[in-house]
């Protein structure tokens, strides 16, 4: 219970206090300081205290927060491993060429971002002429996240080091004739430079966490050493809006990922205002990353802020900047120094005095111009910082002046993110700050010059051997393509020959091939199992002795399971990544592995199980992020349709994944029918994806809960299997003048096909060809094609007309998903065409009932196949109101 006085209980409480005297004493102590002292040097003195019991190792909760000062002092900064002028003289030509690539685009109205680089230009710079490793030295080289919207001045920097020409300059943002920069990394456009499609903001930070992760899982498996690779990702701090952004903070420091760095570049500014107005993002941001483990070096004040902090004898000064929100502090680098001294330095006394030994000029430095992020030593010593510290990952606030050498009309604007172009007169101040040798003839409002030292100047030099040094240019992408060995035939052919009158699930038929197929001596241990926890759910538990669920530590615990055949197994060596209730975490798990090939060398076979429901509806923009960056891999839906998992209802029933994977054109979508199917098409995606003429594709199979007899396989259906329909079964005709019809239907929907062809025929005299349509948008994607060849002029006939060509009667196609899916194909039919589907919201009930409700049961695709015959006038209509009666329908 409280106290009187409204004290609340606390867990010390609860801990025996061996000599309560002591703790009185000390209680006073800080007492009498506040009394005589103040609170301020109270504070000081405990954390003060705090800080001497963890460097003796007493075990005390760290602070989340610290002052609003530079976690390096300078005194403490390291030697500067460089030449300052050199490097400055090379920023100032990035600088201008970033500014002149956007201006110069804005002519033809595509647009571009200057202000981002112009703040984080140090970040970059620093990194690149120290501490970014290539891919041309030991191991893989560095992995570097870069921010979007900085693209310019990446390849402003490619431009001087003469991996870019003008001409690219000038298509920056118009790729259409081939020859173009795309608007920010995108490997799928621009494979030779960029490794990371970034831009989707939250989805860089959480891709870089699993990177790093999946270094180390590269590492501890055996498969490649990559303790030299560190992974770079560079953030905005509006970007630390996104959930993503700090969903995996944790698992970074659980994991103890000394490999990451994040960069966050702190210019207080969001795309149109202030990223917190009333409060101060930095140290937000600082408790974010100190509760969740992480190492946190803040780089926020420039040199000429050491005079102000050694006449601060009080402590005025950092509590007036603790104080300031950000919103406050952004309009001091917008205002004259008159005004910075009335609301800043007088704000108490003690201030007004201090601001009287400062000039005008050295305010006008420290408020407008002097920030940690704008200083290569500050930047340095951050970066030295973060890679000396082990055991936690790091983070870098550095604090910028977005749009920083870019002239008053930029700097710290809330508008200058949707500035697109520099006037002549701003070039002009801008060369001249920057003290670049660009004569006033050369500046006009139409098209201002690139500028370039020369390729044999002091600076190209200087910039060519740093990056000699340190592995070759980065970022840079490089693929080593090494076909994997066909695996063994054997598991395929077990899977060939069906279950006989055992049920089996799809979703456990693709399992037990998979880990037929890990088995395998050449390419077993490359496959990569990850599912978001419900292994069990997806009858993947028979991996975990086998193969080990992957930890870093192994397993320090006996497992509750232990003496189960299938007990828990983790491993520091594992091979399955089992990620918790984290399907946004399992896709970046997914991309890191499905890109391994270009990352570090080392092709991977990742397979992703997951929910239906919870894969492209919850993580779509990682689908394509995984597109972006030309990942390869087996993306599975188990659980697949919406009227197959019984009971959960709404929330967990699929009927649209396969409409939202087919708008993603690196997505190869199936939704088979039968084991034989699924095995044939992994065997296809092995050989497109790994083969000697490797495609960047990825596979996307929908594979069901509902156990059911698996056929042997037919012969000669291989090619419709793949290419996304066949004949499964002909009707007989039970006269020759039967009205007949084509059934069409993927995945589950097969079974309900195939008792609505035998009902038709007992029933009604209907004979209907069933055909398995494993997958719409393959029959798409082909037809599509073939109607571009027409285009040029190229007589092509889509598989998908030719393979019904001749198929009497009318088709219906039918499957668990909405009728969007099966209309894919629509077009292409020559014959009469109808769908049925399971449009509209799920439900919870049986199999049967929800079938009903949607009208895909048997009994309701026979009345829809002989409603469609009727129309024909091939039926008489009396039949179906016949049939809709007899059917309860």
């Amino acid at each position: 219970m409280p106290d009187p006085v409204g004290k609340l209980p606390s867990e010390l409480d609860q801990l025996p206090d061996r000599d309560a005297e002591e703790t009185a004493e000390w209680a006073a102590s800080l007492d009498a300081v506040t009394e005589h002292a103040g609170p301020h040097r109270a504070a000081y003195l405990m954390r003060r205290t705090l800080q001497h019991a963890a460097s003796a190792g007493v075990p005390v909760p760290a602070l989340l927060e610290t002052d609003y000062l530079n976690t390096i002092p300078t005194a403490a900064e390291p030697a500067f491993d460089g030449d300052e002028a050199m490097e400055s003289r090379i920023a100032g030509w990035n600088r201008w060429n970033a500014a002149a690539m956007v201006t110069r685009g804005s002519r033809f109205g595509v647009g571009g971002h200057i202000a981002t680089f112009a703040s984080a230009a140090w970040l970059y710079e620093t990194g690149f002429n120290h501490f970014f490793r290539g891919k041309e030295g030991d191991g893989s080289g560095d992995q570097l996240y870069i921010q979007g919207h900085a693209s310019p001045g990446i390849y402003a920097r490619a431009f001087l080091d003469g991996r870019l020409t003008e001409e690219h300059l000038d298509n920056f943002r118009q790729e259409a004739g081939g020859n173009g920069l795309p608007s920010y990394p995108h490997p799928r456009r621009l494979p030779w430079l960029w490794e990371f499609p970034t831009v989707s903001m939250g989805l860089g930070p959480l891709s870089a966490i699993y990177q790093a992760r999946f270094n180390r899982y590269l590492t501890n498996r055996g498969i490649k050493d990559t303790s030299a690779s560190h992974v770079w990702a560079f953030l905005g701090d509006g970007e630390m809006d996104e959930p993503e952004s700090t969903a995996a903070l944790a698992l970074a420091a659980r994991e103890g990922l000394d490999n990451l760095t994040f960069v966050i570049n702190c210019n207080l500014q969001r795309l149109d205002g202030p990223v917190r107005a009333n409060f101060k993002i930095v140290q937000e941001l600082e408790s974010q990353f100190r509760g969740a483990g992480w190492n946190v070096v803040k780089s926020l004040w420039g040199s000429a802020w050491d005079e102000l902090f050694a006449l601060d004898t009080t402590g005025a000064l950092v509590r007036r900047l603790r104080a300031v929100p950000d919103a406050q502090f952004q309009t001091y680098a917008t205002r004259d120094v008159a005004y910075i001294r009335e609301h800043f330095f007088g704000a108490e006394p003690a201030l007004v005095e201090l601001a009287k030994l400062l000039s005008d000029a050295k305010i006008d430095e420290c408020f407008h111009t002097s920030r940690g992020g704008h200083e290569a030593r500050k930047v340095y010593a951050a970066y030295r910082a973060a890679l000396a510290h082990k055991g936690a990952p790091t983070v870098v606030l550095a604090q910028t002046v977005k749009g920083y050498t870019l002239g008053t009309g930029f700097e710290s604007r809330n508008a200058n993110h949707q500035m697109k172009k520099l006037s002549g007169d701003q070039f002009r101040t801008m060369r001249d700050l920057l003290e670049l040798p660009i004569p006033d003839s050369k500046l006009n409002d139409e098209l201002v010059p690139y500028g370039h030292p020369g390729a044999d100047s002091p600076e190209v030099r200087y910039l060519q051997e740093r990056r000699a040094e340190l592995g070759g240019p980065a970022p840079a992408r490089r693929v080593h393509a090494v076909a994997l060995p066909e695996p063994s035939e054997k598991a395929f052919q077990s899977v060939y020959k069906g279950s006989g009158k055992q049920s089996v699930a799809t979703t456990m038929a693709f399992v037990r091939l998979v880990k037929d197929l890990m088995r395998d001596k050449d390419t077993g241990r490359r496959w990569v199992p990850i599912v978001p926890d419900e292994a069990r759910t997806f009858g993947m538990e028979a991996l975990f002795p086998s193969a080990g669920i992957y930890s870093p530590l192994g397993q320090t615990y006996d497992p509750v399971d232990r003496d189960q055949i299938m007990y828990y197994k983790e491993a520091k060596d594992g091979q399955i990544l089992n990620e918790g209730i984290t399907e946004a975490g399992s896709m970046a798990d997914f991309i890191a592995a499905a890109t391994s090939y270009a990352t570090h060398g080392e092709t991977m076979i990742p397979f992703y199980i997951f929910y239906s429901m919870f894969g492209w509806q919850r993580t779509g923009d990682q689908m394509w992020q995984l597109a972006d960056q030309l990942g390869k891999g087996f993306i599975v839906g188990a659980t697949a349709g919406r009227t197959t998992l019984t009971g959960e209802g709404l929330q967990h029933a699929d009927g649209h994944s396969h409409l939202l994977a087919a708008t993603n054109p690196a997505s190869l979508n199936y939704d088979p029918a039968f084991a034989y199917e699924i095995a044939v098409i992994v065997k296809d995606g092995l050989r497109r994806m790994y083969g000697p003429d490797a495609e960047d594709v990825f596979y996307y199979l929908t594979v069901y809960n509902e156990p059911m007899p698996q056929p042997a396989m037919p012969e000669g259906v291989e090619e419709g299997i793949i290419k996304g329909l066949y004949r499964f079964k002909e009707g007989v005709p039970a006269k020759a003048d039967a009205p007949r019809l084509q059934l069409l239907a993927s995945g589950t929907a097969i079974h309900w096909v195939l008792a609505a062809q035998e009902l038709l025929a007992a029933e009604w005299g209907v004979t209907a060809d069933v055909w398995s349509a494993t997958s719409w948008g393959e029959l798409r994607r082909e037809a599509l094609e073939c109607d571009e060849a027409l285009l040029r002029g190229e007589q092509r006939t889509p598989y998908v007309t030719r393979a019904l060509d001749g198929a009497p009667g009318p088709v219906l196609a039918v499957s668990d998903w909405m009728r969007q899916v099966p209309d894919q194909i629509s077009q292409w039919v020559e014959q009469d065409y109808s769908s049925l589907g399971t449009d509209g919201f799920g439900l919870s009930d049986t199999r049967d009932a929800a079938r009903r409700h949607f009208g895909v049961d048997a009994r309701s695709i026979t009345v829809a196949a002989l409603a469609q015959l009727a129309r024909r006038g091939e039926v008489p209509a009396s039949a179906v109101k016949e049939a809709r009666e007899r059917y309860g329908l």
